[in-house]
């Protein structure tokens, strides 16, 4: 896909370093994309490897997501959070779950869009004191749930009761790859088949 499409599609020359950035972003999964640390890692400049990480999205290599929140949480602005189409290359079990987790939710947007008409956004939240909900889905500029991914059934994300608390957000889940299904505190938390039943994801 390297060395036929990006040629094809894209001025590039430097064939041999997009592929060791490519090699690089499995371990950059599911936290703030720092592109100060791939330019250190490529030794390039920054425009370049933004344009690079650019590109990569236009061939459905990756896609980040954006922060959500305001001033009242104290949430980061620009930092964004970066996931790959293929997540079969993460080998971390945890950041393969949680990326699946995001493909699903940015197809859902998709779906929503496509087939309703609504104006769709996946984001997630983190705020300046790095308490952290992995996912906001936003339907026609207002929040409709957030996301939290956890491999196991059990401890409960703090932020999550945070954020409730302090946001507009209606619902917050915790899903999981176990059986167990409760609520507690406003948060339901489930196993992500029963979530993706929930709200009649395709």
């Amino acid at each position: 896909m390297i060395r036929e499409d990006l040629r094809d599609l894209e001025r590039v020359k430097e064939i041999s370093l997009i592929e060791a950035l490519v090699d690089l972003l499995p371990s950059k999964v599911g936290s703030p994309l720092s592109i100060q640390s791939l330019r250190e890692d490529l030794e390039v400049d920054h425009k370049t490897v933004s344009r690079w990480i650019t590109i990569l999205e236009n061939l459905y290599v990756c896609f980040r997501i954006a922060p959500f929140g305001s001033s009242k949480i104290r949430a980061v602005k620009k930092e964004q959070k970066l996931y790959l189409w293929d997540w079969s290359t993460i080998e971390n079990e945890g950041a393969r779950f949680e990326n699946l987790v995001a493909s699903q939710l940015l197809k859902y947007c998709h779906f929503q869009e496509d087939a309703e008409g609504h104006k769709m956004e996946l984001r997630y939240l983190r705020d300046t004191d790095k308490r952290q909900v992995d996912f906001v889905v936003i339907k026609n500029k207002k929040a409709l749930f957030a996301v939290e991914v956890k491999s196991s059934d059990t401890n409960l994300n703090s932020s999550l009761h945070y954020f409730a608390k302090r946001t507009t957000i209606p619902k917050f889940f915790q899903v999981h790859l176990g059986t167990i299904d409760y609520e507690k505190d406003g948060v339901r938390v489930l196993p992500f088949s029963a979530f993706c039943q929930l709200w009649q994801m395709p």
